[in-house]
C-alpha cells in the first residue's frame, strides 16, 4: 500500500459519519483570488507551512506557523500554503485560521479532500483556496469538489503526479493547475519532470510547479521553462528559518 493509499483510508475513516451537504450553498465573501495572486511578471512562490511529513518525518518541531507566515509575506510570497492533515502532517484547520488572520496574501489549504464536507469546514476557517489530487479522486467526484468550491466562491489548485492524468486535469478547465514532481511510489523527486510535462498544461491556466525546488537556479529553471509559480514547503522549512530561507531564494531569480 503507498503512502497516498494509506492518508486516503485515515480520511475515510475520519468522514465516516459526514453526510454531503445538501440545499443552496452560500457563497463566501471572505475570498483573496489565488489565481490573480500568481498572476506576476516575474515566477510566484506559494511557500508552505509543513511540520513534517511521511518522507522526511519531523521537518520543524514546535515551530510557530504564524511567525513563519508572517516572514514568508515579508520575504516575497505571493501566497502561503498549510498542510492542514493531522496525522500525517502534523497540520490543522486551526493553523490555518490563525495564519490567515496574521496575512493579507491568499492562503490555501492543502489536504486530501475527498469530501465537499472538508470544504465546507476549511470555508469556515477562511481559506481562499484548497488543493484537488488527480490521483486521490475518481474524475466524477473531482469535477463534483471543483464545481462546489466554485458555488462557495473558492478557488482550487489541481494538481497532478503522474502523467496519466494529465489528461483529465486539462478537461476540468481549471484556472490554476499543478504538476508535482515527487513520485507517490517513492517519495522522491525529480524536477526534471517539469519539462515533460509542461507541454500538457492548458495555455489558460496559471501553471505551478510543486515540490523538488531547493535553489534559485531550481527557481529559474522552471521560470524558464514557462510555469508562473512553485509552490515550495519542505526545503524552506528544514533550515529552521524558513522566512530567511524564502529570502535568498527569491533573491537569487533571473
Amino acid at each position: 500500500m503507498s503512502i497516498l493509499e494509506k492518508i486516503l483510508d485515515a480520511k475515510r475513516d475520519e468522514l465516516q459519519e459526514v453526510r454531503v451537504p445538501t440545499g443552496r450553498v452560500k457563497k463566501i465573501d471572505h475570498v483573496r483570488s489565488l489565481n490573480e495572486a500568481l498572476k506576476n511578471p516575474d515566477i510566484s512562490v506559494i511557500a508552505e507551512i509543513k511540520m513534517k511529513s511521511p518522507s522526511e518525518g519531523d521537518i520543524l518541531p514546535n515551530a510557530d506557523p504564524v511567525q513563519i507566515a508572517k516572514d514568508y509575506e515579508s520575504a516575497g510570497a505571493a501566497a502561503i500554503s498549510v498542510l492542514t492533515d493531522r496525522q500525517f502532517f502534523g497540520g490543522s484547520l486551526t493553523i490555518l485560521e490563525s495564519v490567515r488572520e496574521a496575512v493579507s496574501i491568499p492562503v490555501l489549504c492543502k489536504d486530501f479532500i475527498i469530501h465537499e464536507h472538508q470544504i465546507m469546514d476549511l470555508a469556515q476557517a477562511r481559506a481562499d483556496a484548497y488543493l484537488l489530487i488527480a490521483e486521490a479522486l475518481q474524475k466524477t467526484k473531482m469535477v463534483e469538489l471543483y464545481s462546489y468550491g466554485i458555488e462557495l466562491g473558492l478557488e482550487a489548485l489541481v494538481e497532478f503526479h503522474d502523467e496519466e492524468n494529465a489528461k483529465r486535469i486539462a478537461e476540468i478547465n481549471s484556472l490554476i493547475v499543478g504538476v508535482n514532481c515527487r513520485n507517490l511510489k517513492t517519495m522522491t523527486t525529480d524536477i526534471s519532470y517539469f519539462e515533460k510535462m509542461i507541454a500538457f498544461l492548458p495555455d489558460h491556466a496559471v501553471k505551478v510547479a510543486e515540490s523538488g525546488i531547493y535553489s534559485s537556479s531550481d527557481l529559474n529553471y522552471v521560470a524558464d521553462l514557462g510555469y508562473d509559480a512553485v509552490l515550495v514547503g519542505t526545503s524552506l522549512m528544514k533550515t529552521g528559518k524558513p522566512g530567511m530561507a524564502l529570502e535568498r531564494l527569491l533573491g537569487g531569480v533571473a
